[in-house]
């Protein structure tokens, strides 16, 4: 199960700290070494910086270099459901960008912590909500057939709570009314759907003109959960081009390791509520997905449930299964694949390996 991290009221700031030795951290260079433009850094998710400014000589001399408090915090009373802090921001094109528990989307100036825009997609914060409010970030994409200047030549992405994915003009926060229903798309048709047992956490992957997106589902409320699909967007219009059910219903022979006997099937789930990274290069993005529902009790989902509780590789292009590596079969215990892929190439006496 994914759990809300309710962390306390003060780290509902973002705070950014640089050493007093040198210039104010990096932001002001105009070098994509200074970027910080996905969750994880590069795509592969390997949250690793070159940036050299800050060492063990001068850590110590690190000082507070602004404060941005964003004022989104709940702590459970009345009708909304209890906050947590949890997005980790990006960094492009000279702004900040990152979401804040109540998913409005916040970009500033990263010199001086100054707000220069924010959008509310004003979600609704009475739904039950099984992980409370929290989202951990947002997602980037440039499209280079748009000139400088034009709008959304740079958008930022969004998947909220309710279950849209909103599609940003980077420069201005302004929705970019070519994708989807004026920026925004209904994520809520999949089967089984249910407002606020169907919500998004994480942030959409990117690759190529695709935006990828995920879900959390809650765990036991029912057998019968909705289906945890995850589907690829144009990152233009918003099209749906493709969608990638973990456990379809199938019969042995076709290879899902999934049994339907002479009572009905029954489960769901098996979604892809953390992070998801890609390696372009090879046109694969990589999906960890949750336990299918009910997590304690498997009597009405016999068989491996393919591909629940798995790392599986995507074609980007299509959808289409790579290959996959299921960490426990038929899982009884919740046993999540939490933690994202990470992508990394290696070396040795010659030869390169990724991985």
């Amino acid at each position: 199960m994914e759990e809300a991290r309710n962390l306390p009221r003060v780290l509902v700031s973002l705070f950014i700290v640089c050493a007093t030795l040198t210039a104010c951290c990096a932001f002001g260079q105009n070098s994509a070494d200074t970027d910080w433009p996905n969750y994880g850094n590069d795509p592969g998710g390997m949250r690793y910086s070159a940036l050299a400014q800050i060492n063990r000589e001068n850590v110590s001399q690190l000082r507070v270099a602004w404060i941005f408090h964003t004022g989104d915090i709940s702590d459970g009373s009345g009708d909304s459901r209890r906050s947590g802090f949890e997005t980790t921001p990006i960094l492009v094109d000279g702004t900040l960008f990152f979401s804040t528990p109540f998913n409005r989307v916040i970009a500033l100036d990263p010199q001086s912590g100054k707000q220069r825009w924010a959008y509310d997609p004003k979600i609704d914060r009475t739904l039950d909500y099984g992980d409370g409010l929290v989202n951990r970030g947002v997602a980037t994409w440039l499209d280079a057939t748009r000139t400088s200047g034009q709008s959304c030549r740079r958008r930022i992405y969004e998947a909220t709570q309710d279950a849209r994915l909103v599609s940003l003009d980077a420069a201005t926060g302004k929705p970019c009314f070519d994708f989807g229903d004026y920026g925004q798309v209904n994520l809520r048709d999949v089967p089984g759907y249910r407002a606020g047992w169907y919500h998004m956490t994480s942030p959409p992957a990117i690759i190529d003109d695709l935006v990828i997106v995920g879900s959390a589902i809650d765990d036991n409320q029912r057998a019968v959960m909705p289906a945890g699909v995850v589907r690829a967007f144009d990152a233009r219009s918003g099209a749906l081009r493709w969608s990638w059910d973990p456990i379809p219903v199938a019969s042995p022979a076709a290879g899902t390791g999934n049994q339907v006997g002479d009572k009905d099937w029954r489960t769901g789930a098996a979604n892809a509520w953390s992070i998801m990274t890609v390696d372009a290069q090879r046109d694969l993005i990589f999906v960890p997905t949750g336990s299918a529902s009910p997590d304690y009790y498997g009597g009405l989902r016999p068989g491996d449930n393919k591909w629940a509780n798995s790392v599986v590789a995507l074609h980007a292009k299509t959808g289409e299964i790579a290959w996959g590596f299921q960490l426990v079969h038929h899982n009884l215990w919740d046993y999540d694949s939490a933690s994202p892929p990470l992508v990394t190439t290696l070396e040795q006496t010659g030869n390169r390996f990724r991985w």
